[in-house]
């Protein structure tokens, strides 16, 4: 804490110059409170509901532009399906065939933004094989050739809507590859299956991690960051919208300051998949929003590196969208699954039956084949589609939409994670008319924290680690996380040494991650830490109990918790692994989402939000 300049070196509406951006972006237990009053206290220019990418992103964009801000979700940042994606930050070769160029060539841009500029210590170029079927001998031979210049031509067209002649691509260009270097790329291809096949490059980020540092960047602006705090309801004057009122879930049982009012000029509605709700709020006033979303389950399996000998992941056709399979550190993951999801939206539960099907998709071209007792983890996304006529929701279309259904309440929607500062920028900008003499978005030259001197501090890597006395490793592991804030970390070993040393059942992460994420990242709960602030939830196969009191330890000292609340968060945590377990042995969705909804939410959400219908309810991403 800075003496004498607020908390955590937090003034009000503008951080003190004097204060570094880290500083003043910690979302700690002090700035919470901090920022709790001024929620109650403050009229904001903009108030964003949800915390995903798409909120946590209009976040930032309207902070950078001087404007008062605040953004409130009801769970954690990242709690829905900005954590549950495939980790990639791409244009999406499939838009090609569905001739979505403008859409491939937004989302390209916004990549390179990404790699070279605005995150580069959160994404970085991760190689993939397009592998071309083997035919039988000379009487296929014209196909395969066909089969090499549809594809080839496709992979081109990707790299020229990246800009191939222009700065700040961040990734290389695609390569053909004979059968035989395909095998020598990907041994675990099976021999008869490929003809050879084509790499290209595509991005891979840490999803929930970009969510948060998007969250702490908007918070180093001066905005007012808060989680467990669920909207609620609308604050109508005749027609328009003027603010919500907001639920603190992390306010005593029955404690009079528990719901309050927020004051805003205009709020930005950025919550996914609940964005329908939206239409039973306003039926009392006779409005109609005019935007429909459709939920699609996306299921995802993580099995260890070991499993599959490669060095590039793979992307395979399907009969109904791709299968993707990419490296992820000393694991691979696996999917997805592409089915519509008309159950619980804040649990979606992956059955036997989707991991069933993606055994059976990424079978067909390895050489030994995977089964469940290979797989440590398993997660479940719902993807928030623009409905339309079609059928199946991978024919849905991956546009966002913005729309201001009634005066100072502004909806966005669909889209995808990857052109999510495209939808942000998009609904401030019509923020901004509503508000007058508002500047520009510049977000797209605004590095988030840990982005700057990157390169330069992973450069000196290893001068970094001799200082602070820990292995070059672990430097490098700090660098891919956390970026320049790294110091930060490496901080808080130098002033506790036993924070080096690695987390129970969890050998990759370090004490000091669990502490930091509690200390400066706004981790309130133990599924927090284990599930978002690490991927240990997935990566190991216990997913993460025997890593649970370790950690219930170190967050308690920076929280506060007293014994009894460390039990109540392990034993909380042990019964959401077994609801999921349970879950994916299940034959159905309707089964599965019976079994997952066996744990309550840690924060009483899905107990007092009247059910997904009830109207008097705004759910948040």
């Amino acid at each position: 804490m800075v003496r004498g300049r607020g908390l955590d070196g937090y003034r009000g509406r503008v951080r003190d110059p004097n204060v570094s951006r880290s500083v003043a972006g910690r979302l700690s237990p002090e700035r919470r409170a901090t920022d709790l009053r001024r929620l109650r206290a403050e009229r904001f220019d903009v108030l964003v509901i949800g915390g995903g990418v798409t909120g946590a992103g209009a976040a930032l964009d309207a902070a950078s532009r001087g404007l008062k801000v605040a953004l409130v979700e009801a769970r954690d940042f990242a709690a829905g399906t900005s954590s549950r994606s495939s980790k990639l930050i791409h244009g999406g070769l499939r838009y090609l065939e569905q001739l979505e160029f403008h859409l491939v060539h937004e989302a390209l841009t916004e990549r390179g933004l990404l790699a070279t500029r605005l995150a580069p210590h959160l994404v970085r170029p991760v190689p993939f094989l397009v592998p071309l079927p083997a035919g039988r001998g000379l009487r296929d031979l014209p196909a395969r050739i066909l089969r090499r210049s549809y594809y080839g031509t496709g992979v081109a067209a990707y790299d020229v809507f990246a800009g191939i002649f222009g700065t700040g691509r961040g990734m290389p260009l695609h390569r053909h590859l004979t059968r035989e270097a395909t095998r020598r790329v990907f041994p675990s291809l099976r021999a008869d299956a490929v003809a050879g096949a084509i790499r290209y490059y595509d991005g891979q980020v840490d999803d929930a991690r970009l969510v948060v540092t998007l969250a702490r960047t908007a918070a180093s602006l001066g905005a007012t960051v808060v989680s467990s705090a669920r909207a609620v309801g609308l604050i109508r004057q005749a027609r328009e919208v003027t603010g919500v009122r907001v639920r603190d879930l992390e306010a005593p049982a029955g404690s009079p300051d528990a719901e309050f009012e927020v004051r805003a000029r205009t709020v930005i509605a950025a919550t996914g998949v609940w964005t329908d709700d939206m239409s039973r709020m306003l039926n009392d006033v006779g409005l109609r929003p005019g935007l429909r979303v459709r939920a699609s389950k996306g299921v995802h399996l993580v099995v260890p590196r070991s499993a599959i000998t490669g060095e590039t992941g793979l992307i395979l056709r399907t009969a109904t969208s791709v299968l993707f399979v990419i490296p992820w550190g000393g694991h691979w993951i696996i999917g997805t699954t592409d089915t519509d999801w008309h159950l619980d939206r804040s649990h979606p539960a992956a059955s036997a039956r989707d991991i069933d099907y993606l055994l059976k998709q990424v079978n067909t071209v390895l050489d030994r084949p995977l089964t469940t007792a290979d797989i440590e983890g398993v997660y479940a996304g719902l993807r928030p589609l623009l409905a339309g006529e079609a059928d199946s929701t991978s024919k849905l279309s991956r546009e966002h939409a913005v729309i201001e259904p009634m005066l100072g309440l502004l909806l966005v929607a669909g889209g995808k994670y990857t052109t999510y500062r495209v939808m942000a920028t998009d609904v401030v900008d019509r923020a901004a008319r509503r508000l007058g003499g508002v500047r520009a978005s510049r977000t797209a030259d605004l590095p988030l924290l840990g982005a700057d001197g990157y390169a330069a501090m992973w450069r000196d890597r290893a001068d970094l680690a001799r200082r602070h006395g820990v292995p070059v490793g672990v430097v490098e592991h700090l660098l891919e996380r956390y970026g320049t804030l790294t110091l930060d970390v490496l901080a808080l070993i130098d002033a506790d040494p036993l924070l080096a040393s690695p987390l129970a059942g969890a050998p990759e992460y370090l004490a000091a991650e669990v502490t930091y994420a509690a200390r400066a990242e706004g981790a309130l709960h133990l599924e927090d830490v284990l599930t978002r602030r690490t991927r240990i939830s997935i990566e190991t196969t216990h997913r993460g109990l025997e890593s649970a009191e370790h950690t219930a330890e170190l967050m308690g000292a920076v929280l506060g918790w007293d014994a009894a609340r460390r039990a109540r968060e392990v034993e909380h945590y042990r019964a959401r692994v077994e609801a999921e377990r349970q879950s994916q042995r299940m034959p159905d969705d309707v089964a599965a989402d019976a079994a997952r909804l066996g744990a309550p939410d840690v924060r009483g959400y899905a107990a007092d939000r009247g059910g997904d219908g009830d109207p008097a309810t705004l759910p948040s991403t």
